[in-house]
């Protein structure tokens, strides 16, 4: 087949996705997906294994889209990668992992490392150098939390890195991070100087256990023979540094100019709004963006999709799995169950905070609620109450964006959550917005490709997406219902409040 190609290749939380797109059209040739499952070997503990999720499915990936397609490696003529993140993964100086690598925000363990860190640098400190406070999403109390309790992998790691970096490093030999997922590495960045810090390094770990940081479509390095053999690739293929997948799945989503804002709808939300300057916040996180003079404002909840696979695997009802069984999408067979209950659940409000929260609550020991349960409520009434309540959360960090003078301009709608047009529809009445969903939905992989053909010089800048990227739905808020949620929205508010002392008193029986 001529032509020339461009591959992606995104690491999720529950799977990942490759996709080899034509450089001149934006069309998809081949795609491949796998899935995988996450660790949690003791509560708040998240887990992947690197070699065989991160990299094992990487080389499958690329094995997989050279063989459907029949393209020669050679046409390929750049590779951009995303993951989860920000992660920590420590490897040894032979570049093989020395543990397990902890996830994100949804792993919880650093809590006592955050208040470690706090105490000795100081709230307002951090807060100054890195453009945010420290939290369950921070990698270096993750770090800090390898030191104080695995101090012999501590003393063996070359390089501490996140997830799409060791893919980098295992395709390139180099030890790479963008600077956009080294602002969640805080304390240790300073995100005015594009550096890392030598002043809060000595809190954490030393300098050069932190790999170099590059805008995230900087080319870093080619493939080497030892990797080209193992993926199939062609020897020399020029790698970006790549970025995280929320990152990515934003610029698949079209994000371009100033006021644009991804709203991912994954196994957890993620909130990306491009802005004119870096914007410090309380409630956020501030960050520079995947090009020098680029900033965005971030947030995040720590469970969205997540919630809904939960409910598929332990709640969903018997009519469901046989309506999968016969080749139906077990999620869409879910989605219609809204049709099943009444807006407000009949009463029912569900607080989606199953893995602590993140964005704006910063609390790790939140714990998820069902409130006004009875005889009545059914399993219709629970999965509802479950969309909404992650709706009320979405709400919740949209006003409280508003509230620091950061305002959206134009919403772009991704990832497999979207499918549910019921409901996208349920986010824009509670949350009072409109929201664009772009065309292809193929996610953060597609952004990967973008991205490296930014690299290798085929497009000027991100902003050219807009080339590639159309828009299919276009839902606007129900001023009926979103008036009708309104009650329902303070109780929400008002029941973390309520019980937040006590979710964190079950924290404390419960941290062993």
């Amino acid at each position: 087949m001529p032509g020339e190609y461009l591959l992606g290749v995104d690491i999720g939380t529950y799977s990942s996705k490759g996709v080899l797109v034509d450089n001149a059209t934006g069309e998809t040739i081949a795609m491949y997906t796998v899935e995988h499952s996450l660790s949690m070997p003791k509560p708040g503990w998240v887990e992947h294994d690197p070699d065989k999720v991160w990299w094992g499915e990487f080389v499958e990936i690329c094995r997989q889209l050279i063989t459907q397609s029949k393209i020669d490696p050679g046409q390929i003529k750049g590779i951009g990668t995303s993951a989860i993140g920000p992660c920590v993964l420590p490897i040894g100086a032979s570049g093989k992992p020395l543990r397990q690598a902890i996830l994100y925000g949804i792993d919880t363990r650093s809590f006592k490392e955050i208040e470690e860190l706090e105490q000795a640098i100081g709230k307002e400190k951090i807060f100054n150098t890195a453009g945010s406070h420290l939290s369950t999403q921070a990698a270096g109390p993750k770090v800090l939390w390898i030191k104080n309790n695995e101090p012999e992998v501590y003393k063996r790691t070359k390089y501490f890195l996140t997830s799409q970096a060791y893919i980098v490093y295992k395709l390139t030999r180099q030890a790479t991070i963008d600077i956009y997922t080294a602002g969640g590495y805080a304390p240790l960045i300073d995100n005015i100087k594009y550096e890392w810090s030598a002043e809060m390094a000595k809190y954490v770990a030393p300098l050069d256990t932190m790999p170099k940081l590059f805008w995230s479509c900087e080319v870093v390095g080619g493939v080497t023979p030892e990797a080209a053999k193992e993926t199939g690739l062609a020897e020399g293929t020029p790698v970006i540094t790549g970025t995280t997948d929320a990152a990515a799945e934003a610029i698949s989503a079209g994000v371009a100019d100033i006021g644009d804002m991804m709203m991912m709808f994954g196994s957890s939300i993620f909130f990306i709004l491009k802005t004119e300057k870096l914007a410090p916040t309380e409630h956020f996180w501030s960050s520079n963006w995947l090009e020098k003079g680029t900033y965005a404002f971030l947030g995040g909840m720590s469970t969205a999709g997540s919630l809904t696979r939960w409910f598929r695997d332990n709640l969903a009802p018997v009519e469901v799995a046989a309506q999968n069984a016969s080749g139906e999408n077990a999620y869409a067979a879910m989605a219609k169950m809204l049709t099943q209950s009444p807006l407000g659940a009949n009463g029912l409000i569900a607080l989606p905070y199953f893995e602590g929260e993140r964005t704006p609550l910063h609390d790790p020991n939140a714990k998820g609620v069902l409130f006004g349960l009875t005889l009545k409520h059914t399993r219709a009434d629970i999965y509802r109450a479950i969309l909404e309540g992650v709706s009320f959360g979405i709400r919740h960090n949209v006003d409280s964006m508003r509230a620091e003078g950061v305002v959206p301009k134009r919403i772009l709608g991704v990832g497999g959550g979207t499918k549910n047009l019921e409901w996208m529809q349920m986010v824009s009445d509670i949350a009072n917005i409109e929201m664009v969903i772009p065309e292809q939905q193929i996610g953060a992989s597609y952004g990967d490709a973008f991205m490296a053909g930014v690299g290798v010089g085929k497009f000027k800048n991100l902003s050219e997406i807009t080339k590639w990227v159309k828009s299919k739905h276009n839902i606007k808020p129900n001023a009926d219902r979103n008036k009708k949620y309104e009650p329902l929205y303070k109780i929400y508010r008002e029941l973390y409040t309520q019980t937040a002392p006590l979710m964190h008193e079950l924290s404390r029986m419960y941290r062993g």
